[in-house]
């Protein structure tokens, strides 16, 4: 993982995850994932689902700032 603070987003922010179908689902950002650098393709994010108590990595370009 990157550090905190290199990527888009600051550790704990509110963020909408947009999933295939084009609803959001509300997360809070984690970090940026090196999975890129390591294996190729598009940069990832983690994110936590407070409401599911599950995380997962997701493309950064799916995440979007949520207003608090």
């Amino acid at each position: 993982m990157t550090s905190i603070g290199d990527g888009p987003f600051k550790k704990g922010e509110l963020v909408w995850v947009i999933e295939n179908d084009g609803s959001q689902r509300p997360g809070e950002y984690v970090g940026e994932a090196e999975t890129a650098a390591w294996f190729g393709g598009p940069p990832k994010a983690i994110v936590v689902f407070p409401e599911a108590h599950t995380g997962e990595m997701v493309d950064l370009d799916r995440v979007v700032p949520r207003d608090s």
